[in-house]
């Protein structure tokens, strides 16, 4: 019997509604921006259990997504336009921007699948056919050029609808990503009797971040869009989502605060100690072997002046605690949390400013088989965006699933858990063979199953 498989059943864009002067200007990217040329596009959606109700509609329930949405990109206007270089000669360098003309807008997609959400659920590892929820499957930020920035995907199952949403990370990191959905959700709410739809309440701002003295035009000294482009192709990963009870984390933070005689480790740092020691064991890397964690830390409320959370673009950094295999495993839970707690608290303006001095100097892309570390483990997202507050009148969605764009072998992305309270749940990347040994790691499964002896 063949696995069902996604089928589109129609296929357009969506343009503002209103196009104002400022709408029409280029905008140019920052260097947070300029980096990712080589990264996929962030993929990340709600699943939904379809209403009861025998009054609903899908035709009218995907008119209103894509009135709301035109909506919605009258603020967000740079998800609408496809990006433009201009290369010079003398001396050979070029300039990459957002050109709002000549674009048809943002995609939208209406498909169907013959699943149950049982089916995506009942299985431990999160099934295959997820990624075909979403559009621009492999898709990299440089691809902007011809494809859509953002694309939404509103997929029927049986039983539910799933609206998966692809936005180019040259144009957002997670916070922005959010600020975008919970704005197209806001707005599809604020829908009257008489079909008018309400602005955003909090408007992005869309004038790049540039460093004090800085030209706001960056010309890169690349002769070749080749040099920008890498296309990673990602092994065969298992990927499976661990839930974390608020019970089991209270206890975990207050275990790694009371080893450092401390207060002032969180718990998303606590956590991230946890998957560095299990992840690092299921590996079975060497005692001599430097192994790392990678976080990724909210530039806007670090730099100085500080830029407001509403700052539409990339203001992200990773950074990362480092240590051997034998003095992880050999320390308590504790050390680990505290060295990554370090790592964080080091990461302020001076060395976010210094970051910007050394990439102004030598501008350079971000290309996954350098940043490819079998020894690293990489967190992302952050359990602290409102995610299930989106509920393009479904009710609260069943679950948050991502797609392949960002997947890769220590990858952990974190949810809040849908139940609220401080709950997450981390949906975890390994080669099968790490899975395997991973999910039987006795201090790893104790903290999911909220057994851990404090």
């Amino acid at each position: 019997m063949e696995s069902p498989s996604v089928q589109i059943i129609s296929d357009c864009f969506v343009k503002p509604n209103m196009i104002s002067e400022e709408s029409k200007k280029p905008i140019y990217f920052s260097i947070w921006d300029l980096s990712l040329f080589s990264i996929n596009y962030i993929q990340t959606g709600l699943l939904f259990r379809l209403p009861e109700n025998q009054d609903f509609s899908i035709a009218t329930f995907l008119e209103d997504l894509k009135d709301s949405l035109s909506v919605t990109l009258t603020h967000f206007h740079p998800l609408a336009a496809r990006f433009a270089t201009v290369k010079q000669q003398n001396p050979p360098s070029m300039v990459v921007f957002l050109n709002p003309e000549n674009s048809p807008g943002a995609r939208f997609i209406h498909s169907t699948v013959d699943l149950r959400i049982s089916d995506v659920f009942q299985p431990t590892d999160v099934p295959l056919i997820v990624q075909s929820f979403f559009d621009h499957h492999e898709a990299i930020a440089h691809d902007g050029h011809k494809l859509s920035l953002l694309s939404i995907q509103v997929t029927e199952l049986i039983d539910g609808i799933f609206i998966g949403c692809s936005i180019n990370h040259m144009v957002a990191d997670g916070t922005s990503f959010w600020h975008f959905f919970n704005s197209w959700s806001e707005v599809f709410r604020s829908k009257t009797q008489n079909g008018h739809f309400a602005p955003v309440s909090r408007p992005p701002i869309l004038e790049r971040w540039i460093p004090a003295g800085s030209d706001p035009i960056i010309s890169l000294s690349f002769t070749d869009d080749n040099e920008l482009i890498e296309r990673y192709k990602c092994p065969l990963l298992r990927q499976r989502i661990f839930h974390f009870s608020s019970d089991a984390l209270s206890k975990l933070k207050a275990k790694v605060n009371s080893e450092c005689n401390t207060t002032k480790i969180s718990t998303l740092q606590g956590l991230s100690a946890l998957v560095w020691r299990c992840m690092t064991r299921a590996r079975r890397l060497p005692a001599d072997q430097e192994t790392g964690c990678r976080l990724p830390v909210n530039n806007r409320s670090r730099i100085s002046p500080p830029v407001p959370e509403t700052y539409m673009g990339n203001m992200l950094l990773g950074v990362t605690a480092k240590t051997s295999t034998r003095e992880l495993l050999d320390h308590g839970i504790g050390w680990a949390a505290l060295r990554l707690h370090e790592a964080v608290a080091n990461h302020d303006d001076k060395a976010i400013k210094g970051y910007v001095d050394s990439w102004l100097k030598k501008p350079f892309v971000v290309k996954m088989s350098r940043i490819i570390d079998p020894n690293v483990v990489h967190m992302g997202s952050l359990q602290r965006f409102d995610m299930y507050g989106n509920e393009f009148g479904l009710g609260k969605g069943v679950a948050v699933l991502s797609g392949c764009g960002d997947n890769r072998d220590g990858k952990v992305t974190l949810y809040p858990g849908r139940e609220g309270g401080g709950s997450m749940d981390l949906d975890v990347c390994l080669l099968p063979e790490t899975m395997a040994a991973f999910e039987s790691d006795e201090e790893w499964m104790s903290v999911v199953n909220g057994k851990e002896a404090i």
